[in-house]
């Protein structure tokens, strides 16, 4: 019989194992997608469960408290490594090191984006789908990381530039969100709001406030709140607050706890909510993936194939170009070979594709549906990229092999 020590220990790790593998998000769209085709009424009513009285209609219904609000602390959580990844030892903080993925993430936002406009006006479907075309430029660090791991072995070159291609997609994905898609109509006195927040940040660590909630409910709410009525998407809210906490003085890598631990108080904000940014993707997957089947449509192939094809063509073919435009140097260790295999495993937008759809087609319905189906689809790069990289005889690192030069 197991002893309550070691259940309680086996519990632990299955907790742990769910948080660190995504998995309440993956539970969560699985969820809404058998709920939404077996009882859509029941989902619909769960969506637009009102959390709180508004005079502003459908403001604090559940899917506008997730998507608006709680999704504000993973594109802080986002953010944060975009900018730790720019301090000295980060991944972003040499040119020389950055230069070759930085390229290949051009490539994996514009290539994507091309296949997609391309494939609108020769569906003849531009008027009605054109907004979307930014949803195949996303990259899910997470899940791009799990399946890089499991092709390349913990070590390889590739998952270090994978992980540098992400980051920089992700800031590139932060913008597109902040510019393509507002809200309603931009209100530019509200970045005054914004501006003070900031402002209130920097005074803060001058004097020498360290507890993240201060940061948080200050000048993070006094943001938050300006970026919703200027008409900027709220789940930006958070980002002008992140580089105002005092910080490490260098970047040990992604996922990696940095050991200058000195007044890091955006380190123990992220470590704080980590785990609860986890339970908030799960409510994220619960309200955002129910998409009815059927609504499989146009918007559906073009944004896969946009991930599918378009992400590792971009990606390649940008490789290729800095090398022979810019001499630009590949990682030792990497060939073409990963840098294609590398390029289907990009090509899993999942969440921030799913979030991308609904800022383009705010809409609930049919073209909805169809351009998360293609969002949620994109996992399908996984299933791909592993046997490709067999096919390529790109060999797991772990197993103490390397693939040959090309």
């Amino acid at each position: 019989m197991s002893s309550p020590k070691k259940n309680k220990v086996r519990v632990d790790q299955a907790i742990r194992f769910l948080l660190e593998n995504s998995l309440l998000l993956i539970g969560g769209s699985a969820l809404a997608l058998i709920w939404a085709n077996v009882n859509p009424t029941s989902y619909h009513q769960l969506l637009h469960t009102s959390l709180a009285p508004s005079a502003e209609g459908d403001s604090f219904s559940l899917v506008h408290v997730v998507n608006d609000g709680l999704m504000a602390l993973f594109f802080a959580m986002a953010a944060k490594e975009v900018w730790e990844s720019l301090l000295p030892g980060g991944v972003l903080s040499k040119w020389k090191t950055a230069a070759t993925p930085l390229m290949a993430t051009l490539g994996g936002v514009v290539m994507p984006a091309t296949v997609y406009i391309a494939g609108c006006w020769l569906t003849g479907r531009w008027e009605d789908l054109g907004r979307g075309w930014a949803i195949p430029c996303a990259t899910d660090i997470a899940f791009s990381y799990l399946v890089a791991r499991i092709v390349f072995g913990n070590g390889h070159p590739a998952i270090a530039f994978l992980l540098l291609l992400a980051i920089a997609d992700d800031a590139a994905g932060l913008l597109i969100l902040a510019i393509a898609y507002p809200q309603e109509a931009l209100q530019p006195q509200w970045f005054l709001g914004a501006v003070a927040a900031v402002a209130l940040g920097i005074a803060f660590r001058r004097f020498g406030v360290r507890s993240f909630w201060w940061y948080l409910l200050g000048p993070g709410v006094l943001s938050w709140v300006s970026f919703h009525y200027s008409g900027v998407h709220a789940a930006l809210g958070l980002v002008p607050i992140i580089t105002t906490m005092p910080h490490s003085r260098t970047d040990d890598g992604l996922f990696v706890e940095s050991s200058d631990d000195t007044a890091n108080t955006l380190g123990e904000f992220a470590r704080w909510w980590k785990n609860p940014v986890e339970l908030i993707l799960g409510l994220f997957g619960l309200v955002n993936a129910g998409v009815v089947m059927s609504n499989t449509g146009t918007a559906t192939w073009l944004v896969l194939s946009a991930l599918l094809l378009g992400k590792p063509l971009g990606i390649t073919l940008f490789t290729f170009l800095g090398e022979k435009l810019f001499h630009l140097e590949r990682p030792t260790g990497m060939t073409y070979r990963h840098v294609v295999t590398m390029g289907v495993v990009a090509g899993i937008g999942f969440t921030v594709a799913l979030f991308v759809s609904t800022a383009a087609f705010s809409e609930p319905g049919t073209i909805q549906d169809s351009a998360k189906m293609g969002a949620l689809g994109s996992f399908a790069a996984a299933l791909i990229a592993v046997p490709l990289g067999r096919i390529l005889k790109v060999k797991n690192a772990e197993s103490g092999n390397t693939s040959p030069n090309s």
